[in-house]
């Protein structure tokens, strides 16, 4: 399994840069990676990266942007604007959670 450094920790991932290892993510390490991918979190940012990683442990993926929105309560058009171009796949990212299935 694949390692890199990012903002001082080493992370385990995977061939496209996704997190393998749940516990080695923290808001900090979250913070670094949404700054590596051009993304300035607030607030609102903070809402669905808490969602997918308290969504994660239970549903045992990563959740979609439908579960986002209708079960986390952020309508999937602020989803785009927060995330631009490829929500799904930039949350997960921020996340430190797998790559959402059906995400090409």
């Amino acid at each position: 399994m694949p390692t890199t450094t990012i903002s001082g920790h080493e992370i385990h991932v995977d061939d496209e840069g996704f997190m393998t290892v749940y516990d080695e993510w923290d808001e900090t390490l979250g913070a670094a990676l949404a700054a590596q991918i051009g993304i300035e979190m607030t607030d609102e940012h903070w809402k669905a990266i808490r969602f997918l990683r308290s969504d994660f442990p239970a549903q045992g993926e990563t959740a979609t942007l439908r579960r986002v929105s209708t079960v986390g309560g952020i309508p999937t058009k602020q989803l785009f604007t927060m995330f631009p171009q490829k929500p799904a796949k930039k949350m997960a990212y921020v996340a430190g959670l797998p790559k959402p299935r059906g995400c090409v």
